[in-house]
C-alpha cells in the first residue's frame, strides 16, 4: 500500500501530446474515404465494359485525376495511421515496436507513391 495520493502516482504518466491529434487524423481520413470511396465504386461500375482506352480518357480528366490521387492519399495514410494503433497496443517489445513502426511507415509510403506515379503515368499519357 502506498501513502501516495492518486494524482502523484500518476506524474508523469499523462498524455504524449500525440493522442488528439492522431484521432482527429483518424476521423478526418474516414469521413474524407466515404464519399471517395464512393465516388470509386460509381466509378468502377460506369467503367465495369470500359476499354483501356476509355479509361485513360477518363483518368486524364483533372477531377479524376484528382479525386483518385485523393482516395489514394487518404487510404494509405488512414490504414498507416490504423496499423500503428495496433502495433502500439500488441507489440511490447520497444525493438520490434520501433522496426514495425519504421516498416509501415515506409510500405504505406512507398505503395501510395507507386500508387500516385501510376495514375500520373495513365493519366499523362507516359
Amino acid at each position: 500500500m502506498s501513502i501516495k495520493t492518486p494524482a502523484k502516482r500518476v506524474h508523469g504518466l499523462g498524455s504524449a501530446k500525440e493522442g488528439v491529434h492522431h484521432w482527429w487524423m483518424q476521423r478526418l481520413t474516414a469521413l474524407l474515404l466515404v464519399p471517395l470511396t464512393i465516388w470509386f465504386v460509381a466509378s468502377l461500375w460506369y467503367l465495369f465494359r470500359a476499354s483501356r482506352a476509355e479509361l485513360i480518357d477518363w483518368l486524364s480528366g483533372p477531377i479524376s485525376c484528382t479525386l483518385m490521387i485523393l482516395l489514394i492519399l487518404a487510404g494509405f495514410y488512414h490504414a498507416k495511421l490504423g496499423m500503428q494503433v495496433v502495433i502500439e497496443d500488441y507489440v511490447h517489445s520497444r525493438l520490434w515496436h520501433t522496426w514495425l513502426q519504421v516498416k509501415v511507415t515506409l510500405g504505406c509510403a512507398v505503395l501510395a507513391t507507386a500508387c500516385i506515379v501510376s495514375v500520373l503515368k495513365l493519366a499523362l499519357g507516359g
